[in-house]
């Protein structure tokens, strides 16, 4: 458990300080068993803590494996690869970043598949009285009043770019695009919509889903931004002999089962 700790004290460490500003990272927290080792080192996507904890807790069940994962925006993610950060497993939010990732070198090409699909979500507090559909110039920034709109940021998160494009496709961008309280990640869209900061915000639906002071006002219609697909891949800096068997759990039935249980749709084909 020390190693395990240590481990996980470095990424942050890392994390903190190769970056101009600290990340709002989530390392997870899982309790482990007694003779339960560090396993793979992750790096994922922020929309994903939820639901890939919960796979992580399954796969050091079956083999007293602990991965120890590092949760950030996708670009932040991203960048602290590029610079060196060493780690197993990368998972985006998006195939823009793993690309970019690719681009430079830093990917094992075979190992990249696409993991999981989701949904775009316009949500609310949970009391909130708003009942609307996000279709063709919806009245969104009536809606708003002298509010703002939650949303991570439009132009590098993929949360955020996927908002904006499908803003720009419902005709209704122009009339919110300076009523945006944007965030450095989708959880933080989603808790400034907990909170009640904002009156409204566009999250996945899985964050939707994970959070019950929020709720779902309307899904946005999927041809409206580019699908949205989480890639993962094996990392050339992998130092883990675990990292090829984490993937491959993501890959199973097991795994998949678990993952829809958080509103996430498995994409990978499903290895038995």
């Amino acid at each position: 458990m020390l190693k395990d700790r240590s481990r996980t004290l470095g990424i942050a460490v890392f994390l903190t300080l190769s970056f101009l500003s600290a990340l709002p990272l989530a390392l997870m927290s899982q309790p482990g068993h007694a003779g339960d080792e560090a396993g793979p080192t992750v790096f994922a996507a922020a929309s994903l803590k939820t639901a890939l904890d919960a796979v992580a807790g399954d796969w050091q069940t079956k083999t007293g494996r602990k991965p120890v994962i590092a949760y950030a925006a996708t670009p932040a993610l991203a960048k602290h690869i590029e610079q060196g950060a060493e780690a197993d497993i990368f998972i985006s939010a998006d195939q823009a970043w793993m690309d970019y990732v690719a681009d430079r070198g830093l990917i094992v090409p075979k190992s990249r598949f696409d993991l999981l699909g989701n949904r775009l979500a316009l949500i609310a507090p949970k009391d909130s009285e708003i009942s609307i559909r996000a279709e063709p110039v919806f009245p969104l920034a009536e809606l708003l009043g002298d509010g703002r709109l939650a949303i991570a940021g439009v132009d590098a998160v993929p949360a955020g770019k996927y908002g904006k494009a499908a803003l720009e496709s419902l005709g209704v961008w122009d009339t919110v695009k300076d009523k945006l309280a944007q965030s450095e990640n989708v959880r933080g869209a989603l808790r400034l919509v907990a909170r009640g900061e904002t009156p409204l915000g566009i999250v996945y639906a899985s964050d939707a889903a994970a959070d019950p002071t929020v709720k779902i006002v309307s899904l946005f219609p999927e041809h409206t931004h580019k699908p949205i697909v989480y890639p993962a891949a094996r990392l050339r800096t992998a130092g883990s002999t675990d990292g090829e068997g984490f993937l491959a759990f993501l890959r199973s039935p097991e795994a998949a089962a678990r993952l829809a249980q958080f509103g996430l749709a498995a994409v990978a084909k499903v290895q038995n």
